[in-house]
């Protein structure tokens, strides 16, 4: 499945991230002219990648 992005729509609360300019750039870039913000793209990439994600096996 495809990462799709949505408009912005939830609860939230505040956290600070710190983000490397390259990568805040490409956010920008991407999300232009979309109905999104960035941190409503942050939560939807993150919301993806944690939905997509490899489990890794347990240790004993």
């Amino acid at each position: 499945m495809a990462f799709r992005i949505k408009p912005n729509h939830r609860e939230t609360e505040n956290k600070t991230v710190r983000f490397p300019l390259k990568l805040i750039q490409r956010i920008e870039q991407a999300i232009k002219g979309k109905n999104v913000t960035f941190s409503g793209f942050v939560i939807q990439a993150c919301e993806y990648a944690l939905d997509n994600m490899e489990e890794t096996p347990k240790e004993k």
